[in-house]
């Protein structure tokens, strides 16, 4: 879908969409985040660890799978979550010292 009259109207409206999935992005981060926090509080709570790595290699499988169904790099899903989950770990990590 382009635009070969002028293909800045095409550049700014594809960025304009761009911009609106990072929005997007951003505020499913933050609920994630939301919920990753109020799991590292029970655990904290009931002596549990921060990680979970059988639960971690499940999620990377489905992950890369879904990343597959959606034609995006299963790779680049894979690093994603990794990032994610360590952050969260850390967060969780946190939980339990405040515990």
């Amino acid at each position: 879908m382009t635009d070969t009259a002028d293909p800045t109207i095409t550049l700014q409206r594809l960025r304009a969409s761009i911009d609106n999935i990072d929005a997007a992005l951003i505020f499913m981060l933050a609920e994630r985040f939301r919920c990753t926090q109020q799991v590292g509080v029970l655990k904290a709570q009931h002596g549990m660890p921060a990680s979970d790595p059988d639960r971690e290699q499940t999620q990377i499988a489905r992950l890369r799978s879904l990343a597959e169904d959606a034609d995006l790099d299963p790779e680049f899903a894979h690093k994603w979550f990794t990032f994610v989950v360590s952050e969260v770990i850390r967060h969780h990590r946190s939980a339990a010292e405040g515990a």
